[in-house]
């Protein structure tokens, strides 16, 4: 594996995601922020974070597997959501397990960004991801 997750003595230990990433692959790969749309760029969930995160995530998974790579490549993934406020959390993490539940984990270390809107009114949710393949 080029990516080795941990939650090292001294920190939290959470069981969503990890606190760090050691990649010791040969491939850095960088996706573009990944929202909720089809491959036809048709919207996905709208008004919905859970759906969006879901679609979200799943796009991610698509562009890693155009390149052989899949969540357990993801060394470092940050997450923008529009408004955020703790109670959003719920959601998000529904849309993160309908994903991970034919996806396997898709929280590697990850940092969640509340921000004011994104590049099209109606997305809610961004995700960019860096990967390490062997």
């Amino acid at each position: 594996m080029p990516v080795e997750l941990l939650n090292p003595a001294g920190l939290p230990a959470p069981d969503a995601y990890r606190q760090v990433a050691v990649a010791t692959g040969t491939r850095t790969v960088y996706l573009a922020g990944q929202v909720a749309r089809t491959a036809e760029g048709a919207p996905v969930g709208p008004g919905d974070l859970a759906a969006q995160t879901e679609q979200a995530f799943r796009n991610v998974a698509t562009a890693l597997a155009a390149v052989g790579g899949s969540f357990a490549d993801v060394a470092k993934m940050t997450v923008y959501v529009v408004d955020w406020a703790p109670e959003k959390m719920a959601l998000f993490g529904e849309g993160a397990m309908r994903a991970a539940a034919d996806l396997g984990q898709v929280t590697p270390a990850i940092t969640l960004i509340g921000i004011t809107a994104l590049g099209e009114p109606d997305l809610l949710v961004e995700i960019d991801v860096t990967a390490v393949l062997p």
